[in-house]
């Protein structure tokens, strides 16, 4: 059975920022509950309650509720009023369409002196011989029932008869639990004989798919078919037979009602989820292993190569108030794989980058999703930035150059690419620097060195 959780409550209380310990109003309707628990130890301000909708057979765990003004358990399977007296300041009972047929059990509504309304419509005590009279002369302090107002003069006349109308509503009482009793005895025996048919026929179908004949194999996926088929046929004659046979309106057949619509609803969702299964085998890599570009989320997209950085940047646009938790960013050396609530979009780069540098970040505004990737080749990142900083450094001496007039005779001279004698000058000063013992290596990456800083020397 479902009963009411922690987590429930916390959801519905949404208005309440998710607080339940000072919850004054909550409505747990059609939520298919079918015991009432707990609320009165989490719950203790509960002002207003809503029940209505559920599968709730007893009225329980309220009674600590001293603030509760208004409990509506309309529609639910309640056959008996009780355990209300600790809710001192209940104003409001609402019982419409339940199964209460002991209507003596209203005696227990004495103690709540502040009750104004009570609605028992739909339940089979208003059936009875002299039920509005009983109920008006029992509990004296209402003044609406079934939403019609209780008049002084109607009240008197039912106080007169009361003894006479008492001994009726016993009677009846009486007459009602009687076959209350029997239509038990009937649901529980028509529940086994369900079981017993649903057993015979796993056993049959377990006999009959059991033996796996070598010449059935070659037209399987006909079989399947034709399986599929009397599935269908099955299923639609058991929902005809069920819906068709004639059953008392009682909570049994009321569960037993739900439990068949939530069976059929499980069944039919576990074949949606297979059908999604199937359809969600996306072909990402063909047989000969060639990655290729794909696009099921059908989002918008930009791939920006950024040669100043040397990296590639993936610009997805993804859906603004779609939690990120639904993202999983796949970065490889030669394609970036996204998937988006488990739909994959997937991109072959331009070139090689590196995936353990990339970044994936996700616009606060827009809510895209950019992915930085680093290009695999350095050198030319390097390249980029010595070309870059060499075109700055000669900007500068353009710029000075122009001012002293002698810009011609240092851009023209070739004695100043040619450096003979300057690197001879350089790896003097490196070696009195460093020492005269220089391993060979090391002499290489200071000429470069060296090189980069003559070339970046404005005054030189």
């Amino acid at each position: 059975f479902l009963s009411v959780t922690e987590d429930l409550v916390r959801r519905r209380a949404e208005h309440n920022n998710c607080e339940i310990f000072s919850l004054e109003e909550i409505s747990l309707h059609q939520q298919e509950i079918e015991k009432l628990e707990h609320l009165d130890k989490w719950c203790r301000d509960l002002k207003i309650l809503y029940l209505q909708n559920n599968l709730i057979p007893k009225i329980e765990n309220v009674g600590k509720l001293k603030k509760l003004e208004y409990l509506n358990v309309a529609l639910n399977n309640i056959e008996r009023i009780e355990n209300l007296e600790g809710c001192e300041e209940l104003k409001k009972l609402d019982l419409t369409a339940n199964f209460v047929g002991e209507l003596s059990s209203i005696e227990s509504l004495k103690c709540n002196i502040h009750l104004k309304e009570l609605f028992l419509v739909g339940n089979p005590c208003t059936e009875f011989e002299g039920y509005r009279q009983f109920v008006v002369a029992t509990l004296h302090q209402l003044k609406y029932l079934d939403s019609k107002e209780i008049e002084r003069s109607e009240r008197i006349k039912a106080l007169q008869n009361y003894p006479e109308v008492k001994w009726k509503i016993r009677e009846q009482e009486r007459a009602y639990l009687l076959k209350r009793a029997r239509e038990k005895e009937e649901a529980q025996r028509r529940m086994q004989e369900k079981k017993d048919e649903k057993q015979k026929q796993m056993d049959s179908k377990l006999g009959f798919d059991s033996p796996d004949s070598p010449q059935e194999k070659p037209n399987q996926a006909e079989g399947d078919g034709e399986q599929e088929r009397c599935r269908t046929v099955e299923s639609d004659d058991e929902d005809r037979k069920f819906w068709e046979e004639p059953t008392p309106y009682t909570p049994e057949s009321r569960l037993e009602t739900h439990r068949y619509i939530e069976e059929k609803r499980k069944a039919k969702d576990n074949i949606r989820e297979s059908k999604k299964r199937e359809k969600t085998a996306w072909t990402l890599v063909t047989a000969e292993g060639k990655v290729l570009n794909v696009n099921v989320p059908k989002l918008h997209f930009s791939l920006k190569d950024d040669e100043e950085n040397n990296q590639i940047i993936l610009d997805l646009a993804v859906y603004r108030h779609l939690d990120t938790s639904l993202l999983d960013v796949d970065v490889q050396p030669t394609y970036i794989r996204v998937l988006v609530k488990g739909k994959p979009f997937q991109l072959v780069l331009p070139e090689e980058v590196k995936p353990d540098s990339s970044s994936a970040k996700r616009s606060q505004t827009t809510g895209h999703l950019v992915v930085t990737m680093p290009k695999a080749k350095e050198i030319i990142l390097a390249k980029q930035k010595v070309s870059a900083s060499i075109k700055h450094s000669e900007c500068k001496t353009q710029q000075k150059n122009t001012r002293s007039g002698q810009v011609e005779k240092l851009e023209v001279d070739p004695s100043k690419y040619s450096f003979p004698d300057v690197t001879k000058i350089i790896q003097e000063k490196e070696r009195t620097g460093w020492g005269p013992i220089k391993l060979q290596p090391q002499k290489v990456t200071e000429v470069k060195k060296s090189c980069v800083d003559f070339e970046n020397n404005e005054d030189v």
